[in-house]
């Protein structure tokens, strides 16, 4: 069972990062937060790393900080959140924000993100309510995208393709995104993303 990676930096992508460890490139999943703390290609990374085994596929998520990945783990326990709607959740809204939505009842808050319902927030915060209590909240800021600026037309794609694997038809990711720029949105991947996700969950 893989916990743990470090190595180089071979490739990074809105939700996806190949790592080479001595030669060997691991494909592992990440949400939106973690891409963030990535560095450049090249350059050093350590993942905390969640191995999900299926009859027909290994994969391997990804998180920056142990902390983030120990909330993950707490999400997928939770009846109606898979592998990939928990990455989803943490792409859609930071660790402080699901763990403050969950510990005060926040349904609402909850139920923005795409996948989750009424029922799955509800269970959210039924089981999770005094789990996450210990992973406390960090108060630290968000990472400032500005540090991270792409070109406009690599962070609509970067956003589409993000969107995609998680399993929107390109069409309607696509519209969803242009709409979120017509918004006004800011163009980073992140607020983007989230915009978009926001506008597809209606």
């Amino acid at each position: 069972m893989i916990a743990f990676l470090s190595g180089k930096l071979l490739e990074k992508h809105a939700n996806t990062a190949i790592v080479d460890v001595c030669g060997v490139g691991y494909e592992v999943s990440i949400p939106l937060s973690t891409f963030y703390e990535l560095g450049e290609v090249g350059s050093d990374v350590q993942l905390r790393i969640y191995t999900y085994v299926r009859e027909d596929a290994i994969q391997l998520f990804g998180f920056k900080t142990l902390r983030e990945r120990e909330l993950y783990l707490r999400l997928i326990s939770v009846q109606g959140v898979g592998a990939k709607s928990g990455i989803t959740m943490l792409s859609g809204m930071s660790a402080d924000e699901i763990i403050l939505a969950i510990r005060t009842d926040d349904l609402a808050r909850l139920t923005t993100i795409p996948g989750v319902g009424r029922k799955t927030a509800e269970r959210l915060v039924i089981e999770l309510r005094d789990k996450v209590g210990e992973l406390g909240l960090d108060g630290k800021t968000p990472a400032d995208p500005k540090a991270h600026s792409l070109p406009a037309d690599e962070v609509f794609d970067d956003a589409l393709s993000a969107l995609t694997n998680l399993g929107y038809q390109r069409n309607l990711a696509e519209k969803a995104l242009k709409q979120a720029v017509q918004d006004g949105t800011e163009l980073s991947v992140q607020k983007l993303l989230r915009r978009g996700l926001q506008l597809l969950a209606k």
